[in-house]
C-alpha cells in the first residue's frame, strides 16, 4: 500500500462548530434567554444541508463493528491477537472508514481490517488507525538486508515522489512532498519483519504527515502494516509499534519458514522495494501496491463539541451583548 490520509470534510471544522451553537439554541430556549436565542440564531445561520452531513457522519460511525480479541484474518492466513488497548475493524468497515470518513479514493481491494486504539473512533481529535493489507507477490528475499543504503533509496523516493506531483494534481490530488525519515528502516531478521517511518509534507497542511509501515514476510506474500496519524504521535506510535508487531503474525503453512522452493513463487523484487513503496514499487510489483494520495488535515485542528465549545460560545456571546446598546 502507498500513503494513506486521514482527511475530513472540507466544512466538517466549519459545521461542527455551527452544530455546536445550534444545540446550544435549544438550551438557552429552555433556560428562558429568548433574547440569546435569537441572536444565536442569527449568528449560527445554520445549513441544513451542514446539519445532513453531520447526522450522515454520526450514522457512518454508528454503523462500524468494533472486534475484540482473536480475528482471523484472509481464510487462516494470519491472525490477530488484540490485547485490550486495541479494537479491529474488519475490511468493509475498514473500507467505510478510508473512503467515506476520509475521503480516499476506493481501492481495487478492500483491506484486510484495520486497528484502532481502544476508546477513540475515526473522527476521534487524536486518533491514529493501522491498516491491514496483504501483497501476494511472492517469497521476498531478505539477502540484500545488509546491503541496502537507506540514504541514497530515500533521495531516489524523494525524486519519484517530486516527479508524479503534476500527475497527482492533474487527477485533483494534494501534492505532497518526502522530507526524510522519522525513523529509518529497521530489519528484525529473526522475526523477518521489516519496519521504519517517513515524513511527509502535504502541501498546504499547518503539520507533517507521519506513515509508520510494518511489513511481515511470508510463505507466499508480505502482510503490510501502515499507521496513519499526524507527525507529532510518532512517539506515541513508535513505543506501541512491538506490541502491534507481536499482536499478528503469519499462520502455519503460510511463515516465512515454509517456504518450499520447489513449488513456490519467489518475488522478483527485495527489501529496498519493499521501503519505496509507492514511489518506486509500482512497476516492479506490477501493480500490487495500491497507491493512494490524500492530503492529511492536522488532528489538532479538529473541533470538538463539549465544554471548550460551550465555554467559547457563552465568551463570545456574552462579549457581543456587552458591547450591543440596550
Amino acid at each position: 500500500m502507498g500513503i494513506i490520509s486521514r482527511q475530513l470534510p472540507v466544512t466538517y471544522n466549519h459545521m461542527k462548530t455551527k452544530l455546536a451553537a445550534w444545540l446550544l439554541v435549544g438550551l438557552l430556549a429552555t433556560a428562558g434567554l429568548a433574547r440569546a436565542q435569537a441572536d444565536t440564531n442569527a449568528d449560527a445561520n445554520v445549513d441544513t444541508n451542514e446539519l445532513a452531513q453531520l447526522a450522515q457522519l454520526d450514522s457512518i460511525l454508528k454503523s462500524l463493528k468494533y472486534r475484540d480479541g482473536t480475528i482471523t484474518l484472509r481464510d487462516g492466513l494470519a491472525t490477530l491477537n488484540l490485547p485490550p488497548e486495541f479494537r479491529y475493524l474488519g475490511p468493509d468497515d475498514a473500507e467505510t472508514v478510508l473512503v467515506k470518513l476520509w475521503h480516499n479514493p476506493p481501492s481495487d481491494q478492500k483491506p484486510l481490517g484495520l486497528l484502532i486504539p481502544a476508546g477513540m473512533t475515526p473522527l476521534s481529535s487524536n486518533a491514529w488507525v493501522v491498516t491491514i493489507d496483504y501483497s501476494e507477490g511472492g517469497y521476498v528475499k531478505d539477502t540484500d538486508a545488509s546491503k541496502i543504503n537507506y540514504d541514497d533509496l530515500l533521495k531516489k523516493m524523494q525524486k519519484s515522489v517530486a516527479a508524479q506531483n503534476k500527475e497527482r494534481a492533474a487527477q485533483g490530488y494534494p501534492t505532497f512532498s518526502l522530507v526524510g525519515w522519522a525513523a529509518p528502516p529497521h530489519y528484525d531478521a529473526a522475526t523477518h519483519k521489516l519496519y521504519w517511518a517517513k515524513d511527509l509534507k502535504v502541501d498546504g497542511a499547518d503539520e507533517d504527515t507521519l506513515n509508520y509501515s510494518i511489513r511481515m514476510l511470508g510463505r507466499k506474500g508480505v502482510l503490510e502494516l501502515d499507521a496513519i496519524a499526524a507527525l507529532d504521535q510518532f512517539q506515541e506510535i513508535d513505543k506501541k509499534t512491538p506490541q502491534i508487531l507481536s499482536m499478528v503474525d503469519f499462520n502455519e503453512g503460510s511463515r516465512y519458514a515454509d517456504f518450499d522452493p520447489k513449488v513456490d513463487k519467489v518475488a522478483t523484487y527485495g527489501l529496498a522495494t519493499l521501503v519505496a513503496g509507492g514511489a518506486l514499487a509500482v512497476a516492479a510489483k506490477a501493480g500490487l501496491l495500491k497507491v493512494i494520495w490524500v492530503a492529511i488535515l492536522a488532528a489538532k485542528k479538529f473541533v470538538i463539541i463539549g465544554v471548550l465549545a460551550v465555554v467559547a460560545f457563552f465568551r463570545k456571546l456574552f462579549n457581543r451583548n456587552a458591547k450591543s446598546p440596550n
